[in-house]
């Protein structure tokens, strides 16, 4: 069995539809390989929810239709996120005024006791 890895960055985003080629054109070609590039980031793979999703407000559930992307970084460690390459390779650029919503969740195993 592979091990899990033990540090990850994740990113999701929702861009407006009418950028969604150019945008993906360019996250694919350039901000992706990019960041692949970068000190201490060991993986990096894209992904695109499929079908309708839930969206829960204060008890409230209603489903939506629409494309979120979700890119998972697996790291070195924490320090990865802090080398200059990393920080300067971050940012939507001018893709930015038509970013819709985004996330980003750093996660890594506690270290041992």
């Amino acid at each position: 069995m592979t091990d899990f890895p033990t540090c990850l960055f994740i990113v999701t985003v929702e861009v407006d539809a009418e950028i969604e080629a150019d945008w993906n054109h360019w996250y694919d070609t350039v901000h992706l390989p990019d960041a692949l590039a970068c000190p201490g980031v060991l993986r990096g793979r894209r992904y695109v929810s499929a079908g309708d999703g839930s969206e829960l407000d204060r008890g409230a559930g209603r489903t939506v239709a629409r494309k979120v992307y979700t890119t998972v970084y697996e790291l070195s460690g924490p320090e990865a996120l802090q080398t200059p390459a990393f920080q300067a390779m971050r940012g939507w650029y001018q893709f930015a005024p038509r970013v819709v919503s985004r996330s980003q969740v750093f996660t890594a195993v506690p270290p041992a006791q």
